[in-house]
């Protein structure tokens, strides 16, 4: 993995679609062995932010920038994919390539035009294989893949790139369980072992809590909330931006912060046992 490690910041990004803003006045700072990760309800613009991010969304307004100081939005695309690389939702799937050949893709910003001169290259895709457990897929067509299968694929084609900046669109979906968990633990290694700095959407608010250094709170467009998770998923905030009443506790085994939706038919078997107690008190 490279040493010299990259800072992206937005600053006071404005992001629309026709005209239409979704995403308004936003800063973000992603910091080297940090994991900062994007929440909030669908169409609160996470994930415009982290395409604009990635330089896949140009802004109307503000600034996107490597460093400190580097005006991300001018670098040449080569340059900004050896510092910056997006896992995205959804790609298609090629056919006719092998799980190798697809994880090697990540290896072109360091390629010359007829694919040479990468020395290091089939170093970093074993390892990116290796750590995202699709080794032993290397020479399988990736369209006989299932999704979580292929999901980890594209995970290590990112790895493969070998940047300082991770962004990961929801890379939790299509994932059973083991998986899940696994990303989880690989982002806190990527950050804590190789000073990897991480943008994450995530829709799960209790992964958040678990691998997240910091969380951004996103509602109608704007960062309602920036700061460590206990700061920010708390019952006012969280109900007041998914409209629905949340309740906070914690992990009795582990102590993690885990969070609570109260739906209709939740809040009525809590006041049936609320009854039930207070009758056997009497």
């Amino acid at each position: 993995m490279l040493t010299d490690r990259s800072r992206l910041q937005g600053l006071d990004l404005h992001l629309g679609y026709h005209d239409v803003t979704v995403v308004h006045g936003a800063d973000i700072a992603l910091v080297p062995g940090r994991v900062s990760a994007l929440v909030g309800p669908n169409g609160s613009g996470k994930s415009t932010l982290l395409r604009a991010l990635a330089r896949l969304h140009h802004p109307s307004a503000g600034d996107v920038r490597l460093d400190g100081g580097t005006d991300a939005l001018a670098l040449s695309r080569r340059d900004f994919a050896r510092h910056v690389t997006l896992l995205a939702q959804s790609r298609p799937v090629p056919t006719g390539l092998s799980v190798r050949d697809v994880v090697g893709f990540g290896r072109h910003p360091y390629r010359g035009r007829w694919r040479s001169a990468d020395p290091e290259g089939p170093a970093a895709v074993d390892r990116a294989m290796t750590v995202t457990r699709v080794h032993e897929l290397a020479e399988r067509p990736v369209d006989e893949l299932s999704g979580g299968q292929l999901q980890r694929v594209w995970l290590a084609g990112c790895l493969a790139q070998d940047t300082g900046v991770l962004l990961l669109d929801e890379p939790t979906n299509h994932l059973d369980l083991r998986y899940q968990v696994e990303i989880l633990d690989l982002m806190r290694d990527l950050a804590d072992d190789d000073g990897v700095a991480i943008g994450v959407v995530l829709h799960d608010l209790d992964h958040a809590a678990a691998v997240a250094d910091e969380i951004a709170l996103l509602d109608e467009g704007r960062v309602r909330a920036v700061g460590a998770p206990q700061d920010v998923l708390t019952p006012e905030l969280l109900s007041a931006a998914y409209g629905i009443r949340v309740e906070i506790d914690h992990d009795p085994v582990t102590g993690a912060l885990r969070t609570r939706p109260i739906g209709r038919h939740t809040e009525r078997l809590h006041t049936e046992r609320l009854h039930t107690e207070r009758r056997a008190l009497r």
